[in-house]
């Protein structure tokens, strides 16, 4: 569900890039997807429309931080409402974008994204109410979380004072100019979790939803310092990098496992970087030349989890145009429909809304038309069953109409629900 993937870091401003060598970069950090349908349906079987509604840096809302409950609640439900008038069905709303909460957490203070103060009470309940109203509405609302991201600064005294990184220093890595969870910590990954699950056991959410951030993206010239956890609990592995893939492995089964106990129905899915690994590296990965492999990079086994029906769904980042060398879209959603063939990980193709007339992309994104022709070509593949949109900024203002032309090209009837 990064985008750079998911940290809307003023310094990920730049969209997915190519490099000197025409590999492909990881986009700008967008907060930048079982059996069982979500908590008001049956078998997952309807086609998805998604949007993200990214809360990090008040990337899409609230639109500043400061603002009074009122206006944060008009502006929320602004962004329902545009999203059934673009006949969509599903929202993913981040909630926990930097370890911190848009609801009453006994875990982890309130969102500075909110009020401007990390840990000051905004008043009122922002993921309840969301989930109340987009239901009223017949939308889904999927709740967004990010794992292991501390802080988009590597100051732990800028945190609240009660939060828990700043209770547990050694919890936390500082790399990148950022401050991060040790993913290698067992103790961190308990607490993580059990942050994560209060919402789950709070509010009826439809779907959980982690976007691409596990260990951090790679910064040139920067080591991500976990050598005290893996010396203590890497001994049984091969090699760091297969410690560092096992320590994400348990959180992604642990997790899935704990909602389908707490709330039975309610449905898993991760968007991860749309590569997992690159067809020179290993014969079963895509034939792309991008800069970042989740497999090897953030030691996310994406491939593993959609194929053994680890989570429910699976929404990839493919936010290349068609054609597009290093990362040709249509080359990725085919090799993607291969991944999930007879297993029961629904798949989704997450778009770049956000590229579409922005004159610093390719050609190809400057035709309204781009999208359009993202899902004229799913349709040849039975496996993709939706598509979610980067982001609801770019869903309201759609500059240069390609929302509007995915509507009308493709979106001719309301939205029943994706499950």
């Amino acid at each position: 569900m990064q985008v750079s993937r998911r940290g809307f870091a003023a310094a990920a401003l730049a969209a997915l890039a190519t490099t000197a060598q025409g590999s492909a970069a990881p986009p700008p950090a967008r907060d930048t997807g079982t059996a069982g349908g979500p908590g008001r349906g049956g078998a997952a079987s309807g086609e998805m429309r998604g949007v993200w509604v990214a809360t990090v840096t008040n990337r899409d809302w609230p639109s500043r931080p400061g603002l009074g409950a009122r206006q944060q609640r008009a502006e929320l439900l602004a962004h329902l409402d545009t999203a059934v008038r673009a006949r969509l069905n599903t929202v993913m709303l981040q909630v926990r974008p930097t370890a911190d909460a848009l609801w009453p957490s006994p875990h982890e203070p309130w969102s500075q994204y909110l009020t401007g103060t990390q840990g000051t009470d905004p008043g009122w309940d922002p993921l309840g109410t969301a989930v109340a109203e987009a239901h009223a509405r017949g939308l889904e609302l999927h709740a967004w979380f990010n794992p292991y991201r501390v802080a988009l600064h590597a100051d732990p005294t800028r945190l609240a004072a009660s939060h828990p990184a700043r209770r547990n220093p050694g919890w936390v890595i500082p790399y990148g100019g950022k401050l991060y969870y040790d993913p290698g910590l067992p103790e961190v990954r308990v607490f993580v979790r059990e942050a994560m699950l209060d919402a789950v056991r709070r509010y009826p959410v439809d779907g959980v939803h982690f976007d691409d951030y596990f260990y951090p993206y790679p910064v040139a010239g920067q080591t991500f310092d976990d050598d005290a956890a893996y010396d203590r609990y890497g001994a049984a592995f091969p090699d760091r990098a297969a410690w560092r893939r096992d320590n994400v492995d348990r959180l992604v089964h642990e997790t899935a496992e704990a909602i389908r106990t707490i709330r039975p129905g309610t449905r898993f899915g991760i968007s991860p970087f749309g590569v997992w690994r690159n067809a020179d590296v290993d014969e079963r990965g895509s034939a792309t030349r991008a800069g970042v492999q989740s497999y090897d990079d953030l030691h996310a086994d994406t491939r593993k989890w959609a194929r053994e029906n680890w989570i429910d769904y699976i929404c990839p980042q493919l936010y290349w145009n068609i054609g597009f060398a290093a990362a040709d879209y249509a080359k990725l959603l085919t090799w993607w429909a291969d991944v999930v063939r007879g297993s029961g990980t629904q798949l989704y193709a997450g778009e770049a809304l956000y590229k579409a007339g922005d004159p610093a992309q390719p050609a190809a994104w400057q035709d309204p038309a781009e999208l359009s022709r993202h899902l004229t070509l799913a349709k040849k593949y039975p496996e993709v069953r939706g598509h979610v949109f980067f982001a609801a900024r770019e869903v309201t203002a759609d500059p240069v109409g390609a929302m509007a032309r995915v509507v009308a090209d493709h979106y001719g009837r309301p939205a029943g629900s994706p499950s």
